[in-house]
């Protein structure tokens, strides 16, 4: 089921020398028709943009083309971007979608609609406590290492149920999700298969997998959230720290 020239890839590699407006249009065309190829409602998949690394100029022109959906890496980075722009979009929601520091709980937690990269007991214990002292309580997912590699972070698939049973129990947070990334080099489907029934086994409404190569593929095994950057706002224009 790999697909080495997905919809998204030959979106973005056509429009290359174009603008992000337009590249965003033929991303959300994409998601509307697979999303009608399999018999799923329109609507019924948010587009997070990825907007790491690229500048406000390059969010603002996606604002205003209507999308108000973003995913970030960093808590300092997101920090120096997002607070003006949210002055004048109070409708955007932003999502962190990179690694956490326990130190950066509080400022994250203050600064983010949703944290999906949730992936070990003592972050859980930190937003807890983030959580408490500021009285936001953003969204959570759960960052599931589907491919078990010892490299990466995430909750090893086999402990997921331990591990949402902690968060909702010991520390009372907000979890609503799931989310991987899934080996570079493997068949992404299987691993958006695995993410998506544990979901639905766990009761948790929202699935984000897929970016900007595979989306597609996601939205047809149950994605409820794709994470698209490249195909939205190009190459990045310098290299992503951490």
């Amino acid at each position: 089921m790999n697909e080495p020239h997905s919809i998204a890839s030959q979106s973005s590699a056509n429009l290359a020398g174009d603008t992000v407006t337009a590249r965003l249009e033929a991303v959300r065309r994409s998601i509307a028709d697979t999303c009608a190829a399999a018999s799923r409602p329109a609507g019924s998949v948010t587009l997070v943009a990825v907007s790491k690394t690229h500048p406000a100029d390059a969010v603002e022109e996606a604002l205003a083309a209507g999308q108000r959906v973003f995913g970030e890496n960093r808590v300092q980075e997101a920090k120096g971007k997002f607070p003006a722009l949210r002055e004048r979009f109070p409708d955007l929601e932003l999502h962190l979608i990179g690694p956490l520091q326990t130190n950066k709980a509080k400022e994250a937690v203050l600064l983010f609609d949703v944290i999906q990269t949730l992936d070990r007991p003592k972050l859980a214990e930190a937003l807890a406590d983030a959580m408490a002292k500021t009285g936001r309580r953003p969204r959570c997912l759960i960052e599931v290492n589907t491919g078990e590699e010892p490299q990466k972070a995430g909750i090893a698939p086999g402990e997921v149920e331990g591990f949402l049973a902690a968060c909702r129990e010991t520390w009372n947070l907000p979890v609503t999700g799931l989310m991987c990334i899934p080996p570079v080099d493997d068949e992404p489907a299987m691993h958006f298969a695995l993410l998506a029934d544990m979901a639905r086994r766990a009761g948790l409404a929202e699935v984000s997998m897929g970016m900007s190569g595979d989306f597609e593929t996601a939205i047809r095994f149950g994605a409820t959230h794709v994470r698209v950057g490249t195909a939205i706002f190009g190459a990045r224009p310098y290299p992503a720290a951490g």
